[in-house]
């Protein structure tokens, strides 16, 4: 009979996962000459345009532009993009709470389609069911580091004269067809948010191939400043939404990483990948082959629908934790949130509901995920894993 750590038996592995963040004398030197510049903010500009230069270069992008944070950053690249107070914004609801409340910041209405049973991602053909007239822009969201589908996305926003804003937040360094997150839809924006892959506490970074929008992102972030003109010469309506030079310099040290990190992390989840295949209870979601290349900041899950139906999800995570492996349960279905709906109220005048029974049911029952930095240990550490969840899953058979 199997005795489980949380009744009194011996845990899988008691050895911690890789600590998280990583840095080194890199950050130290560039923060100290930050530091000794005694230019800290975001108009000192001695590390933040290099930043952006690397960022930009990692993607193959044109442009970047710094900001605050990964929710501002949606934003600002809503506005940049033309969006509108009252336009309707389509989004998946299995995505951080920050995706809508970024659109209704400023009046943007979020519209909810459901996610792939397969991949967790955006539904593209669910899509045009959901356009109307007030229908301006698309959220893709590429969760967990896997890109949605940008080619059939990039079509239909072609067809019906939308933009495209890639949520990239949990995809620095992905690759679609070749193509960089951020680079395939109008703009793309970013978090450095301290559980990103790229971390500098909190920041955040818009992308795009457009000189007019790169622009105009630019100015609503410097409090509609225009890059040519004087100090005090305003001509947009934006605010100070700058990201630091401290932060830039944590970001270029980060980013000096990043590749080493991301190869370790593929080499990771593959082997992961091809273990949990073989554990009977669950499912590991599908992986498109034009994800060229895949960020890997989650690695995601699933309970199958039988297990899903008997044994609470809050549960298995926990006697799974208990085992030594950090495992979380993830988000809440944002069509589902209350605080969500009663924004969408009260720019609207309407209370609207989204049926999303995918997103929904993985919210609720199915989805699982660890985070990036256990897809940066060895592979010993990812037997260990696949050894604690057999261990929990066969002892529900």
């Amino acid at each position: 009979m199997i005795k489980l750590a949380k009744d009194g038996g011996v845990p899988t592995r008691t050895k911690s996962f890789p600590e998280w963040p990583i840095f080194g004398e890199m950050e130290e030197h560039l923060l100290l000459e930050v530091l000794h510049s005694g230019k800290w903010g975001g108009t000192g500009r001695i590390q933040l345009p290099e930043a952006e230069r690397q960022f930009a270069a990692v993607h193959d992008a044109k442009h970047a532009i710094t900001v605050v944070n990964g929710t501002v950053a949606i934003t600002i690249a809503l506005q940049a993009a033309g969006v509108q107070p009252g336009d309707e914004v389509i989004m998946p609801p299995y995505t951080f709470f920050a995706t809508a409340s970024a659109a209704l910041m400023f009046g943007a209405i979020p519209v909810f389609v459901d996610v792939e049973e397969n991949t967790l991602l955006l539904d593209a053909n669910k899509v045009e069911a959901a356009i109307t007239p007030k229908t301006k822009a698309i959220i893709p969201v590429h969760i967990g580091g896997a890109m949605a589908d940008m080619t059939q996305l990039k079509a239909i926003a072609d067809k019906y004269k939308l933009r495209i804003i890639e949520d990239s937040a949990q995809a620095v360094g992905a690759r679609w067809n070749g193509l960089g997150a951020g680079t395939i839809g109008d703009l793309g924006t970013f978090s450095f948010q301290s559980t990103k892959n790229i971390n500098s506490g909190e920041g955040g970074m818009i992308l795009t191939q457009s000189d007019e929008m790169a622009d105009l992102a630019w100015s609503l972030i410097n409090a509609g400043r225009v890059r040519s003109g004087e100090w005090y010469q305003h001509e947009n309506v934006g605010w100070n939404l700058r990201m630091t030079e401290f932060q830039a310099a944590i970001l270029i040290g980060q980013l000096s990483r990043l590749e080493q990190q991301m190869v370790t992390r593929e080499k990771n989840a593959k082997l992961l990948e091809e273990l949990m295949r073989n554990i009977e209870g669950i499912r590991v979601l599908d992986r498109d082959p034009r994800i060229t290349r895949h960020a890997n900041h989650l690695f995601l899950f699933k309970l199958v629908p039988e297990l899903a139906e008997r044994v609470s999800k809050r549960e298995v995570c926990s006697t799974i934790g208990a085992e030594g492996i950090p495992v979380h349960e993830g988000y809440v279905s944002l069509n589902l949130n209350p605080a969500i709906i009663e924004g969408i109220r009260e720019w609207t005048g309407e209370t609207r509901t989204y049926s999303c029974p995918v997103s929904e049911r993985a919210c609720l029952k199915e989805a699982l995920w660890m985070h990036q930095n256990v897809l940066l240990g060895d592979e010993q550490d990812m037997y260990d894993i696949a050894q604690a969840i057999t261990k929990v899953l066969q002892s529900y058979s």
